[in-house]
């Protein structure tokens, strides 16, 4: 039996493909094995987001190299797009597919071990303009389960690469959606995910449909399905409809990954960014009026080039004013070929870092004072995995709806199910609680209570 290893470098969507590649492998009679492993194949699935993702990425590459000299190493990914070339220049790559055509690697494969040559099956992404069907009945090791939705990006932020990666907003057709979102249901997944380059883009490019209706379509038709999370959404795509789709859904949970980059008009100018921040702000009042109890959490890029003190003080207020949940903060880092990499006043590296470590302190701040808001409560929680720092214990964590983060005592069989916890006690980066109850379905419940002892049996 043939063996194949992958590593994956960089966001969500990656992971994801890397899954519905290993599905084609499997369905040619593949084992796979630990990239660590020695394998017949190695697909290294690339980043380009940053300079750093592509000299990781070189890095993985050359390793696989070094594992097995007679292996045939496949490169895919987004800088496996942007740059070809500089792949094919490292000794040892055999064969080079993009962010398309991941569906006919295995044909490549075959090509390579008859010809001996390698291969560049690098094409245009921009001419690109249909989503490419990519299937993951089920996933290795989740308990959420992604689903892809949309490929592409149409905005082109001037310190963004990803649209050259990536290329045009494509969505994918409903139907798809829909019978992959009751595959996954089916596998056992009670929460799905729905992921993208530019998620909230959803339906851009079609003629009488979009995110909004998706939703809608999704809680209808999916049966079993009991969490919808919607992996990130910009705040120019929430629209009243969105707004009243998430108001009267069942499934649709409270909380939002809505990126702000920057609180300054200024800055958001120059980044190139679709929105003001007076549009923002009354965006996030109203998801918030139809949402009690809304986590919103962030991303937050400080020092972009031109950034002054006063500019990052107006990020600094408005996260804090308007209690986001949590930040993700990234100093700006130049990206080789975006307008951004190119601007003067360039920020130095010590203000950044000072920065990062201000917004990484308030954001500390503000998800143990929303975490706070809940103690007592009983939220339902779906267990992932024995609780990290301490496997032994007893205790398992898992998210609730609003994307915390809980520790409790639990045990094996309830991973991947809906659970009742109380919290017992609010934190940051855990939340501890006590076990209530299983939720079957949201028709039949089954009473039940731990105590710490009986967990650890």
């Amino acid at each position: 039996m043939p063996t194949v290893a992958f590593h994956t470098l960089g966001c969500k969507v990656n992971h994801y493909e890397t899954e519905a590649i290993w599905q084609l492998f499997k369905q040619q009679g593949y084992e796979r094995v630990d990239f660590e492993a020695i394998s017949d194949v190695y697909v290294i699935n690339t980043c380009t987001v940053t300079n750093t993702g592509d000299k990781k990425s070189r890095q993985v590459i050359r390793r696989a190299v070094r594992k097995n000299p007679d292996a045939v190493i496949c490169v895919t990914g987004c800088y496996a797009q942007t740059s070809p070339a500089e792949i094919m220049a490292i000794p040892g790559v055999d064969i080079v597919v993009g962010t398309q055509d991941r569906i006919k690697m295995l044909d490549f494969i075959e090509q390579f071990k008859n010809e001996r040559q390698p291969i560049n099956g690098v094409g245009n992404i921009m001419k690109n303009r249909v989503y490419e069907e990519l299937d993951v009945p089920a996933f290795t090791d989740r308990t959420r389960a992604s689903l892809k939705i949309q490929e592409g990006c149409n905005n082109f932020c001037t310190f963004c690469i990803i649209p050259w990666a990536r290329g045009l907003m494509r969505s994918r057709d409903p139907k798809e959606v829909i019978h992959q979102a009751q595959q996954l249901v089916n596998a056992g997944y009670k929460e799905i995910v729905l992921t993208g380059i530019h998620t909230g883009g959803y339906g851009e490019d079609m003629k009488d449909y979009n995110l909004a209706m998706l939703l809608r379509d999704l809680e209808q038709e999916v049966k079993g399905l009991e969490r919808l999370r919607i992996s990130s959404i910009e705040a120019s795509q929430i629209s009243d409809e969105v707004i009243d789709v998430i108001k009267h859904s069942k499934l649709v949970v409270r909380h939002l990954h809505i990126p702000i980059q920057s609180g300054s008009n200024t800055v958001l100018k120059r980044m190139r960014r679709k929105y003001t921040m007076e549009f923002f702000a009354e965006r996030l009042e109203r998801l918030k009026e139809v949402l009690p109890g809304l986590a919103v959490t962030s991303d937050v890029i400080v020092g972009f080039p031109g950034e002054t003190e006063e500019e990052f003080m107006e990020t600094y207020n408005f996260i804090k004013a308007h209690k986001f949940s949590e930040l993700h903060v990234f100093p700006y880092s130049k990206r080789t070929g975006t307008p951004a990499a190119r601007m003067e006043d360039q920020i130095d590296e010590e203000v950044k870092n000072d920065r990062v470590h201000r917004l990484i302190t308030l954001s500390d701040q503000l998800a143990k004072e929303y975490a706070s808001q809940f103690e007592g409560e009983v939220l339902e929680v779906i267990p992932e995995e024995k609780y990290k720092e301490d496997p032994e214990s007893g205790l398992y964590e898992g998210y609730t709806d609003n994307y915390m983060k809980v520790v409790f005592p639990a045990s094996e069989d309830l991973i991947g199910k809906l659970v009742k916890v109380k919290i017992t006690r609010a934190g940051y980066p855990y939340n501890e609680g006590q076990f209530v109850k299983i939720v079957e379905d949201h028709q039949t419940v089954k009473e039940a209570v731990f105590t710490q002892e009986e967990a650890a049996m």
